[in-house]
């Protein structure tokens, strides 16, 4: 199911409208009743279950009362029971009130539904309010180290694959380096603002493991990820699909968000996003046969007003011979 615009009842879509007015102001107790009310009329609209368990959970927040927490769980249940693609987003909230599995808390169509929506104002938000320089930060990292090893990080990369290549930031960081430019995205709006770039060859509305199941074996000199992994959990698929497609000596540059020092592995935080432990991230990019040429500290966006931690991280293909190549910065 898609996001539902309406209950297809008016009297339940005002109360609805009452539901989200409430919670913005504030009042998450009137935000409960309303969505409510809307739901004795519309039992069936996912919406307002989803509505419903924000507001408690809202209100579990305030009172730490567990009435409120299991009132809350069972109100997004029922949202993901009519709604199993989960585009509302009801797996992550779960998974902030301790239910569900963490690791699967983000869904593609969760993601799809959440860009769609963000896109006419994604690069104004994103570079301009939130600080960001993912793409540039991932190109100076490329170019430093193709500088130092030229053998391992050529200038030009003839075929580069662009994951999550949203509405082209990471394309147009890139410059004159990729020669073939292809990128997949899940989100439609965002794909039609990047083919306005004009510098993709090939673009493709889907999940990036199933784009990169879909390229030739070893055909990618440079794949590039800026600021996706924070939406995925496990990354043990995506480094697997990345090495099959890279070419001997090909490169993978993607960038991470990283959790609090001394927290291991993978970490939901409360900001909706993952953040990959460097235990984590040597442990998976050497099993899928990666080595790690570039590890570095770097906060490539700034969250209220704060620098979020993160790093840049370049995985080379085969095993890297020369030098410590494992750099934490």
């Amino acid at each position: 199911m898609s996001r539902q615009r309406s209950s297809g009842d008016l009297l339940a879509d005002r109360r609805y409208a009452y539901a989200e007015a409430c919670l913005a102001e504030d009042d998450p107790a009137g935000a409960a009743e309303m969505a409510e009310q809307a739901l004795d009329i519309a039992p069936d609209y996912a919406p307002a279950w989803f509505l419903l368990g924000r507001a408690r959970e809202v209100l579990f927040g305030q009172s730490r009362d567990e009435a409120d927490r299991q009132a809350a769980l069972a109100a997004f249940e029922r949202a993901l029971g009519l709604d199993p693609e989960d585009a509302l987003g009801s797996r992550l909230h779960r998974a902030a009130l301790g239910g569900g599995d963490a690791l699967a808390a983000i869904s593609p169509a969760y993601v799809r539904a959440l860009f769609d929506g963000y896109a006419p104002r994604f690069e104004r938000h994103l570079v301009d309010e939130l600080g960001y320089r993912g793409p540039e930060m991932m190109v100076a990292v490329l170019d430093a180290l193709g500088a130092s090893t030229p053998s391992c990080a050529p200038q030009h990369f003839p075929d580069v694959l662009d994951l999550g290549c949203g509405t082209g930031l990471m394309g147009r960081a890139l410059g004159g380096r990729a020669g073939r430019l292809a990128g997949c995205d899940l989100s439609p709006a965002m794909l039609a603002l990047a083919r306005r770039t004009g510098l993709y060859t090939r673009l493709a509305e889907a999940d990036l493991v199933a784009f990169l199941a879909g390229e030739p074996a070893g055909a990618a000199d440079l794949i590039v990820a800026a600021d996706v992994f924070i939406y995925l959990g496990d990354l043990a698929s995506a480094l697997s699909a990345v090495a099959r497609a890279l070419r001997p000596g090909g490169l993978f540059a993607f960038t991470v968000q990283s959790p609090e020092a001394g927290e291991p592995g993978i970490v939901l935080g409360e900001d909706g996003r993952y953040a990959h432990a460097d235990t984590y991230l040597r442990a998976a990019a050497g099993t899928a046969g990666l080595a790690i040429a570039e590890m570095r500290p770097a906060a490539i966006r700034r969250q209220k007003k704060s620098n979020v931690p993160g790093r840049i991280l370049i995985l080379h293909k085969h095993l890297i011979k020369t030098g410590a190549m494992d750099a934490t910065g």
